[in-house]
């Protein structure tokens, strides 16, 4: 088999989903150079088995400083061979595919490939500085082979503009071995109050936080919360406070993806897909990786029905999808729920197929054959 390289940088080497990309394109055939910079304090030295090359620290929110790091790599000369000698470049988020063009351009060899999982809320500014930040995207999209992105409302509300090949990868939990998920050998859930919801994943939404704390308190011990993840500190510094003063919720700390997924899904009836941090732009369109890992474990999924994350559900006929406001919706929907009701909404998530909320070694195998069959530049726009 022809030898197919590609180059992954990305714009935090600590970032799980990172770590998730290069493992299916390493399990789907691919040889890999992994290159980026890192938001973690301590440096980063291994992304699914491959030593990265770190071009240094970046920060959360501080936007000046990483089109900074930016501009003196783009400025700097090319010392990797890897960076230009490699059949495909994926560069995750605009800050990389501005150095991802920048390689491109040193070599008649490399195709480009734009991932973006996530709209900046900057992309969507309607002021002096979106405007520009949308037309280098478009600029630097004209030299893409195909873009890459997780879900279609992200398609539909933005990505549409550009002549680009999409490619769609949603959230789904990497099981290469289909090993996860045996739905015979779990014990069954308790079908009554406490009704447990999980809150997993980046816990970045001080608005959830909020209507969740208000919630357990309500309750009287009819509801329990429980949040695993990383807070978002810069949010909400006072996090710990309130989940440490309010009872019936818990926060039971950060957990390994996939090994403690089965443990953690499956002792919670519910999962808070619920997302304001950026209301009204990329919460109202992404699909985020806590409902597929809900999904393959049979958790039912909370969500807004008028968010894409709703239409989606809607469309599986599965799910609770409420209304705003949320205080008044929520506690009215547990208030009345029934253990037959409850039994019903679980049913109907264990029937989905599996292949809706995990991907397997041949997604891989079909992502990478796809990736290394792409010529530079696309024409006219196509789904894949």
């Amino acid at each position: 088999m022809t030898e197919r390289k590609i180059l992954y940088l990305a714009h935090d080497l600590a970032d799980a989903a990172v770590h998730k990309r290069v493992a299916m394109l390493r399990d789907g055939g691919a040889t890999l150079t992994v290159a980026g910079f890192s938001r973690a304090p301590r440096p980063v030295h291994d992304v699914a088995g491959h030593v990265p090359i770190d071009f240094g620290r970046t920060y959360d929110g501080r936007f000046a400083q990483r089109i900074m790091a930016v501009l003196r790599h783009i400025l700097s000369p090319i010392r990797n061979a890897a960076f230009t000698q490699t059949d495909v470049i994926i560069a995750r988020n605009l800050e990389m595919l501005a150095i991802g063009a920048r390689y491109a351009a040193a070599s008649p060899k490399p195709v480009l490939v734009y991932e973006s999982l996530d709209i900046h809320r900057l992309l969507l500014d309607k002021g002096v500085a979106g405007r520009l930040l949308r037309r280098i995207e478009s600029w630097l999209s004209t030299k893409t082979a195909a873009l890459i992105t997780s879900s279609p409302g992200f398609i539909e509300a933005y990505f549409s503009r550009y002549a680009t090949p999409v490619r769609l990868v949603e959230n789904k939990v990497y099981d290469p071995q289909g090993k996860i998920a045996v739905k015979n050998t779990w014990p069954a859930r308790p079908a009554g109050p406490p009704w447990k919801i999980g809150w997993f994943g980046v816990i970045r939404c001080r608005k959830s936080l909020q209507i969740l704390a208000d919630l357990a308190c309500r309750s009287n011990g009819a509801v329990e919360i429980v949040i695993r993840g990383r807070p978002a500190l810069d949010q909400f510094a006072d996090f710990h406070e309130v989940v440490s003063r309010t009872p019936g919720i818990y926060y039971a700390g950060a957990y390994k993806s996939p090994d403690d997924l089965p443990a953690i899904y499956r002792d919670v009836h519910f999962i808070w897909a619920v997302d304001f941090y950026e209301e009204g732009g990329n919460s109202a369109l992404l699909l985020p990786n806590r409902l597929y890992e809900g999904g393959l474990f049979n958790a039912v999924p909370i969500a807004l029905k008028t968010v894409f994350t709703g239409r989606f559900l809607e469309r599986l006929k599965i799910g609770v999808t409420l209304e705003e406001p949320l205080h008044i919706s929520l506690p009215r929907f547990l208030d009345t729920l029934t253990a037959d009701h409850y039994r019903a909404l679980e049913e109907r998530v264990a029937q989905t197929p599996r292949a809706q909320w995990r991907h397997d070694k041949q997604d891989c195998q079909s992502l990478v054959s796809y990736l290394t069959s792409l010529q530079l530049p696309a024409k006219e726009h196509a789904y894949a």
